[in-house]
């Protein structure tokens, strides 16, 4: 199962945060935005992508997220 959720991130110790969490998981994590996207696995690009407002993050289709999700909660834009 894929996950697409919106996110927010607002400080490079967020950005740190975010990218130590999807280092944990095997499957790809990507961030996504009007500019480009990438791999959640690198800190440079999340925090360059993450500057703007549209930005979600996206998971393969075959990811078991329900653990990634529960770790995410609080970049999470509902």
């Amino acid at each position: 199962m894929s996950m697409t959720v919106g996110i927010k991130i607002t400080t490079s110790e967020q950005a740190l945060r975010l990218n130590r969490i999807a280092e944990k998981y095997p499957y790809d994590i990507w961030v996504h935005a009007r500019s480009g996207q990438a791999d959640a696995k690198s800190t440079l690009g999340i925090m360059l992508l993450t500057i703007e407002n549209d930005v979600k993050l996206v998971t393969s289709d075959d990811a078991d997220t329900a653990e990634l999700e529960k770790e995410i909660e609080e970049f999470i834009v509902r």
